[in-house]
């Protein structure tokens, strides 16, 4: 069954195969081909390939095809060997790109961002895609940890599917098929230890492991705590940070210090000044805006979820000119919600989920004309969109730094920094 079904138009092609060329790369791990005249979205393909495709969506009046590329006949030079046997069609749908060599990925996700800030933006930048390091912090024991430099080894967070009959997987791409693993190569040391494929999960739905940098493991079923404490406490930007179970936080061992420094570097927060983090989950930028503000400055937080603004509450409950609101977003600037941001700041910082801020919060952003707004984005369509309001509400881009947050998948983090038009 699929997990993303779509209305099919005319008769299903669905098994279909063809021989055709492959394109450019597109948003969501696939690349662009042409087969009499119709888009066709392939999986499992590079651009410049010739291949083999099987239709796994698609109708006979539909405009565009889904498809996996069954057999390469004309490989690309960057293809390489899977690392994982559950990688390729029909499989785990986890990992987009495993047939890439790393640097090509990088040069694949470049591209996505370019092209979706150029196509609905109307901004052409040139975009490098930047590799992260894997980190521990300074405090932590030493333990066996994977390198950055083959792209296995660092999600920190997983949730495994788990099928009718008990057994753990993942699922297969866009489908509610749950695909029996050995194990996940791009999990963490730590959350493999915890040797969730090989148990037995009668009756449960999901089993989600955490594997903190301190050396904490928290293990959930259906979203209750089965295994350790109802949070798990995570060392970055020289402060520990309490996260509740389930809880919002970078699944990369690297991007918390990464993104924290990228903010810091494009706002250049000074003392004395007024700063907003919006969508601020446990506190993070903020903690880090923090201590450059000082005392002489303002500093509010605002956040949906009411279990990370308490973790948040707690985690900064040292710097008393931080003020954290539990709301949502938009309502909060809007005045609908809880009072107490200002009507003028000096900078902002957003990271919103994955479908953007959207144009309402853009506006509500801009009205408050902040003299810098750091915006962290794990979508580039989204980022995309929302720096076309930014663009006409008087802001432009000055800046954008991408990082490989999530080696082997299509996904990719950006920081863009934006500052009044003069």
């Amino acid at each position: 069954m699929s997990g993303r079904t779509r209305t099919v138009r005319g008769d299903s092609v669905v098994g279909t195969e063809a021989v055709v060329d492959v394109g450019p790369v597109a948003h969501g791990g696939v690349c662009v081909a042409r087969h009499e005249g119709r888009a066709v979205f392939v999986r499992h393909a590079l651009p410049g390939e010739r291949v083999r495709i099987r239709v796994t969506e698609g109708g006979t009046e539909d405009r565009f095809w889904r498809a996996d590329a069954v057999a390469v006949l004309t490989p690309s030079p960057d293809r390489v060997t899977p690392p994982c046997p559950w990688a390729g069609p029909g499989k785990c749908g986890g990992c987009d790109w495993q047939h890439a060599a790393l640097p090509s990925q990088r040069r694949l996700k470049a591209a996505v961002v370019a092209e979706q800030l150029s196509r609905l933006a109307g901004i052409d930048w040139p975009v490098e895609v930047e590799p992260v390091a894997i980190r521990s912090p300074a405090s932590a024991e030493k333990r066996t940890s994977a390198g950055h430099d083959d792209g296995l080894g660092w999600r920190t967070r997983v949730t495994y599917a788990v099928d009718a009959i008990g057994r753990a997987g993942l699922r297969a791409h866009r489908s509610h098929e749950v695909v029996p693993i050995d194990y996940c190569r791009i999990a963490h040391p730590d959350v493999r230890a915890a040797r969730v494929e090989d148990g037995e999960w009668p009756g449960a739905s999901s089993v989600e492991v955490v594997a903190a940098n301190t050396g904490e493991r928290q293990l959930l079923v259906d979203g209750e705590v089965v295994e350790g404490r109802g949070y798990v406490v995570e060392e970055a930007a020289d402060r520990r940070w309490r996260v509740s179970g389930g809880g919002f936080w970078q699944v990369h061992p690297g991007a918390a210090a990464t993104l924290v420094g990228a903010v810091l570097d494009g706002v250049q927060a000074r003392p004395g000044e007024s700063a907003l983090d919006l969508y601020c989950g446990v506190g993070l930028f903020a903690g880090a805006l923090a201590p450059l503000v000082g005392r002489s400055g303002t500093l509010v937080g605002v956040e949906g979820s009411r279990q990370a603004v308490a973790d948040a509450k707690r985690n900064l409950h040292d710097v008393p000119w931080v003020r954290l609101l539990a709301g949502r977003v938009d309502r909060v600037l809007a005045g609908t919600g809880p009072a107490g941001v200002p009507d003028t700041v000096d900078v902002v910082v957003l990271d919103p989920p994955r479908e953007g801020a959207k144009a309402a919060v853009v506006g509500r952003i801009a009205e408050r004309a902040p003299r810098v707004v750091a915006y962290v984005a794990c979508d580039p369509a989204a980022l995309a969109r929302d720096l076309a309001t930014f663009a006409g509400l008087g802001y432009r881009l000055t800046g954008l730094r991408a990082f490989d947050l999530f080696p082997m998948t299509h996904h990719v983090e950006c920081v863009a920094i934006l500052h009044p038009v003069s």
